[in-house]
């Protein structure tokens, strides 16, 4: 069923003139983001002198690259690396479907997922997803929904309260919402980690249930690579897609300002060492590209988790061909 499924969403993409394109796993930056944790290698030249290399957590960089070389609708379905995350609906190796379009809204990778989702639950003939005991019906009406409008209904939190019209944040402000709406606040009132905590523990539960979520309209302080959305910029064009409370896909309107970016990424990269002792090195190459890359719209989307809604299996390790060995196993 997972190969039949790839070949169903392999069909699409080619329907729609996407270019499949084998972009490499190994790169001089993994990422820019505070919470992706890489693997960490070493290449050895000629010379016999070692550089410090990471296995990817997303295609991203290589494929905006690909855009400000010139293609402009390109996918890509293949392995990345995250460390640090394994459970149920994680494995530190795992599949991804990847792709953009030049010159489109957001709400065109949107609608290529949606298209997707609901391909690969008729490909496995079934009508309805499972886990946890949530259904949805993947072929109903998607519901669109905005963070800020998530945070009112399920957790009685007034999310754009607490950013001001610049964007910054106000950890206080928030902290003192989660005690009034009786959520425990933990010792480390840091901005993000409580926005993420209240994500978890009271809005994603409900998600996805009955019907696909779009959670549409993220902080533009956790979209680190998004552009800020033309009505407000307290918020970005980031969304996520989710079904039965599981987060399938995470899409984006693209951010092309390099001066922008770099400022964004080395504001995460600070607060990545204050929390976790390290950080890592950007792309400089892929800074370069954004100063040529037209307006776009990408999406990723986690094949494995699909694959899992789609056959009732209810651990990730049940649709992978091989699960990485667990330490001292």
């Amino acid at each position: 069923m997972r190969n039949r499924i790839e070949a169903a969403l392999r069909g699409y993409l080619a329907g729609h003139d996407f270019l499949m394109v084998d972009p490499p796993g190994l790169q001089r930056s993994p990422g820019n983001e505070v919470h992706l944790h890489a693997f960490a290698t070493t290449t050895i030249g000629n010379d016999g002198v070692g550089h410090p290399y990471y296995l990817h957590t997303s295609p991203e960089f290589s494929m905006k690259k690909l855009l400000a070389a010139g293609e402009t609708r390109i996918a890509s379905l293949g392995h990345v690396w995250r460390n640090r995350e394994r459970g149920a609906l994680h494995h530190p190796e795992f599949t991804m479907l990847e792709w953009y379009r030049a010159g489109a809204p957001y709400e065109a990778v949107m609608e290529d997922c949606i298209a997707m989702i609901r391909l690969a639950a008729q490909t496995a003939g079934t009508t309805a997803f499972r886990w946890k005991g949530r259904d949805c019906d993947p072929q109903a009406e998607p519901e669109r929904l905005s963070v800020a409008e998530a945070f009112v209904r399920y957790a009685g939190i007034d999310l754009l309260a607490t950013i001001g019209t610049d964007g910054a944040t106000d950890s206080a402000a928030l902290a003192g919402q989660m005690k009034a709406a009786g959520i425990a606040v933990p010792a480390e009132l840091d901005w993000s980690y409580l926005f993420t905590l209240i994500l978890t523990e009271r809005v994603e539960p409900h998600l996805g249930s009955g019907r696909i979520t779009i959670l549409d309209r993220y902080p533009a302080a956790e979209a680190a690579l998004a552009r800020r959305a033309a009505d407000d910029d307290r918020v970005a064009e980031r969304f996520e897609v989710y079904a039965s409370g599981i987060e399938l896909a995470n899409g984006f309107g693209e951010l092309t300002d390099p001066a922008e970016q770099r400022a964004r990424f080395l504001a995460e990269m600070a607060e990545k060492e204050r929390l976790y002792n390290e950080r890592y090195p950007l792309d400089e190459d892929f800074l370069a590209a954004l100063a040529v890359m037209p307006p776009a719209s990408g999406i990723a989307m986690g094949f494995d988790r699909l694959v899992m809604l789609a056959t009732g299996a209810t651990r990730i390790e049940q649709v992978v061909w091989v699960p990485v060995a667990e330490a001292g196993a």
